[in-house]
């Protein structure tokens, strides 16, 4: 069935597309004296094929892989298709790469391309294609063109920093965000790591005192598609979707590893507590050493600072929301003993169970945003379907401006 697909639909493409391809197959002739380069890469079962492309630097060489997805050496989704040299280095776990048909869309690129591949590509890929049915493997295609769209070409520079409007945010890895947290932890040093989206970025537009804050946080880390699209526009390329939602089981399990304490601070009666809970048994060495809700008075700030600092913990999370949970931990960093303090909004909600996330298939496509938008519409509204366009506007006209 699975094959039958992809005959039928690169076929077709084949038909369509075939003026435009003659044309730019004489192109490439003319231009170099070949119409195709070649990559030599084994496919499945380790049978050899060269991936073909138009030679040439001109526009549209890949669609020459059409004729590889017909003849039935590349599939549309599959594990990717590795070189010799590739091969030769793959680690034990990866043995029966092989045993999976290549394509151009594998699970670990998907997640890759919408800045969503935290973990190793091998096991990412294998766990999907191992249970592979028509229903799943046509919407892992879907999936595959609309992150296309979404999240472009990865060939743009990557710089080590990214820039907007006065706000520098660091274009890391999920995995070097905790590294670098573990180490501030380790050489007991302080500092506020503040996460932003499109939606924080345009209250620090006008904010003045949020954006302050986070131009002299210790680091502030990019949450979201939006981010990634924005980069785009400004002719860069993002990493990867640094998002506290999914670093905080990471950070978690390096706590319970390495011993670090955690405090969970914010959102409604209990939330903390059932977030902590559900963490601790997913990580039952974890060290939860505090929770409070956030509805608490100014009176009563200085009992929460003296509970927190009492706990003994090495990171604070805090969820009240942006702005003001930036400028809460801004105006109290020196009264807290964490070594890290975070801001990291609704996290609890979804840990604790209160909110469900958007599936994975969702996220996937870069559209958690519009499951957000479902579930609560008239708080959401303005966020995204005014905000979102208001964001790239804003970042047009920074590119614009120099």
């Amino acid at each position: 069935m699975i094959r039958l697909f992809d005959i039928f639909t690169s076929g077709a493409a084949l038909i369509l597309l075939s003026p435009w391809l003659l044309f730019r197959a004489g192109l490439a002739y003319i231009k170099t004296g070949s119409v195709f380069s070649q990559q030599a890469l084994l496919g499945y079962q380790q049978q050899p094929f060269n991936r073909l492309r138009f030679a040439g630097d001109a526009s549209g060489k890949t669609f020459a892989v059409l004729i590889n997805i017909f003849k039935g050496d590349l599939a549309w989704a599959g594990v990717r298709a590795l070189s010799a040299e590739e091969t030769a280095q793959l680690p034990e776990n990866a043995s029966g790469h092989f045993g999976f048909r290549p394509g151009l869309i594998s699970a670990y690129g998907l997640k890759q391309h919408i800045g969503q591949a935290y973990d190793e590509e091998f096991a990412t890929d294998h766990a999907l294609f191992a249970n592979m049915s028509a229903k799943n493997y046509l919407g892992l295609c879907l999936r595959g063109v609309i992150a296309w769209l979404l999240g472009g070409s990865s060939d743009n520079p990557t710089p080590p920093t990214l820039h907007f409007w006065g706000v520098d945010i660091a274009n890391t890895t999920m995995t070097e965000a905790v590294d670098w947290l573990a180490q501030r932890i380790d050489s007991k040093q302080s500092g506020l790591v503040a996460f932003v989206n499109p939606a924080c970025l345009n209250i620090a537009y006008k904010h003045a005192d949020y954006r302050q804050v986070l131009q002299a946080a210790t680091r502030v880390l990019p949450d979201g598609i939006g981010i990634k699209i924005g980069c785009r526009l400004l002719g860069q390329n993002l990493r990867e979707n640094v998002n506290g939602t999914d670093m905080f089981p990471r950070l978690c399990e390096r706590a319970a590893n390495s011993g670090y304490r955690l405090f969970l601070l914010g959102g409604l009666p209990d939330v903390a507590a059932l977030a902590a809970a559900a963490m601790q048994e997913r990580f039952p060495n974890l060290q939860i050493v505090g929770v409070q809700d956030g509805f608490f008075s100014e009176a009563e700030t200085p009992q929460v600072l003296a509970t927190i600092n009492n706990s003994g913990a090495d990171i604070l999370l805090v969820g009240f929301g942006v702005p003001k949970q930036e400028l809460w931990l801004a105006q109290y960093q020196t009264q807290l003993t964490p070594s890290v303090c975070m801001g990291i909004g609704g996290l609890f909600d979804y840990y604790s169970g209160r909110i469900p996330r958007a599936p994975m298939w969702l996220r996937e496509m870069g559209m958690e945003w519009a499951w957000r938008l479902l579930q609560e519409p008239g708080r959401m509204w303005q966020r995204y379907l005014i905000g979102n366009p208001l964001f790239l506007y804003r970042v047009w006209r920074q590119r614009q401006q120099g």
